[in-house]
């Protein structure tokens, strides 16, 4: 009994504390000693091993997918850099419509992390534009959180096929799927969160307007620029280096469908190693990319350098505080309690895909991270599921889908970072990213549940 309420209180201590403001490293490592106190855990061993470089140790996490957070970062900063960001979400403003902000941001949002970048780097890249854009449609700010989840932490970071997402690539390299795993449910489920979503956040964009909601700025918000300042980037210099990262992680599996292994035996090699490398390829894309933005941007060759460095820079705090959270659920996978967990659920006279769904969502909403609760599911509990008879495929779709759910509780490290960004609070902004982060993408989990289950 003492262990499962240890458990308790050490989530509450986690969640307590990123309401608060606390940082989120010494949140996870306090909430961690709560955790190892209660459940009666070696304190030298926990704290060194489990929660640091255990096989599902917070640094095992960052030293694995330290390529692809760099590769993003890097990417993401030349995009800054360069204003290519922000020339993308003026060429969807001039082709949408001003008055289509929340679209916009959305859209702005979606392209650059299907594309690859982080959702940290992300919300650094796009938030001046997308200021700017709420600014002049008096939106009030609260409603850029929401759109800027939707568009980066739904549908790109779980559902749709080929996302080079580390999401995407947990699923891969523990079950040996593809990136492109269960597409059509990917597709449906994309959809879902996409379309609900919005439908959301324009009610509360029409319901602001007529109760008289306004934007307020932070005092760091900068004021309004001419969009010549933000717009340096032809439309064609901002899109080709998407393109080019998005193109080069698809090609390799286009391209296995047409090549005759017995002829072209060394590009069929190639072919293969890059299907099957789920974090080198996409970090090497990325890369590719980054080098595609600085050849198109004579401007920026003097200082790429520096450029690439801070970018490079930008990925350890989002790589740290992923890995802290991951850590916290390492030393959580080893307690009684998570343990009884396991079986409950896994035993539990459920469908496996009822089953699956709701195992997936609490050990992400206890892991507070999508990306470190589906580390911790694959290696302690996707083996179980494999056994009930569940194709890899689905289980690939599912599982990531549904690990975006419970993931954005309030102790969520891209949640504080956000809000840390734009100015504002969880009692401000978080009801909204509620409904678009946690509550559609489990309606699109359970939607996916049926269909597996029927079809």
């Amino acid at each position: 009994m003492l262990e499962n309420a240890g458990l308790i209180l050490g989530l509450s201590v986690l969640i307590f504390c990123a309401l608060r403001g606390f940082s989120i490293i010494l949140a996870s490592l306090l909430a961690t000693v709560v955790v190892i106190v209660t459940n009666h855990l070696p304190l030298a061993d926990s704290l060194l091993t489990d929660f640091a470089v255990g096989p599902l140790g917070g640094f095992t996490f960052a030293g694995k997918f330290f390529l692809l957070f760099v590769s993003g970062a890097v990417f993401g900063r030349m995009m800054a850099e360069t204003k290519a960001a922000q020339a993308l979400a003026w060429f969807l403003a001039d082709t949408i419509g001003s008055d289509r902000a929340l679209w916009i941001i959305t859209g702005a949002f979606a392209i650059l992390t299907y594309g690859g970048v982080s959702v940290f780097i992300v919300i650094f890249a796009l938030y001046p534009l997308g200021v700017e854009l709420i600014r002049r449609a008096n939106i009030p700010k609260r409603l850029f959180c929401g759109a800027a989840i939707l568009g980066s932490g739904t549908f790109t970071m779980t559902a749709l096929p080929g996302a080079p997402s580390i999401h995407n690539a947990i699923s891969a390299e523990k079950l040996g799927t593809s990136l492109f795993a269960g597409p059509l449910l990917g597709l449906l489920a994309a959809a879902i969160m996409f379309g609900l979503g919005m439908w959301y956040l324009e009610r509360e964009r029409i319901k602001a307007a007529q109760r008289g909601e306004d934007f307020v700025p932070a005092p760091h918000d900068v004021e309004p620029s001419e969009k010549h300042e933000a717009n340096p980037s032809s439309p064609i210099r901002v899109i080709l280096p998407l393109v080019t990262v998005i193109g080069l992680i698809l090609l390799p599996k286009a391209l296995l469908q047409w090549v005759d292994v017995a002829s072209d035996a060394w590009l069929s090699q190639v072919l293969v190693f890059a299907n099957q490398q789920h974090i080198l390829w996409p970090s090497s894309a990325l890369f590719i990319g980054t080098i595609v933005t600085i050849v198109l941007h004579p401007r920026i060759w003097s200082t790429a350098s520096t450029i690439v460095s801070r970018g490079a820079q930008d990925a350890i705090m989002p790589l740290i505080n992923t890995a802290v959270v991951v850590g916290f659920g390492g030393v959580v996978a080893k307690t009684a309690g998570f343990s009884s967990f396991s079986k409950l659920v896994v035993n539990a006279p459920l469908p496996p895909l009822v089953s699956l769904f709701l195992s997936v969502n609490i050990v992400a909403g206890i892991a507070g991270s999508a990306s470190g609760g589906l580390r911790i599911f694959m290696e302690t509990l996707s083996p179980s599921y494999l056994a009930m008879g569940i194709q890899p495929e689905v289980l690939h779709r599912i599982a990531t889908v549904s690990a975006g759910g419970l993931d954005t509780l309030p102790h969520c490290g891209a949640i504080i970072a956000m809000f840390t960004i734009v100015g504002l609070t969880h009692r401000q902004a978080y009801r909204d990213v509620f409904i678009v982060s946690v509550l559609i993408p489990m309606i699109a989990s359970l939607t996916l549940v049926f269909v597996a289950s029927v079809f």
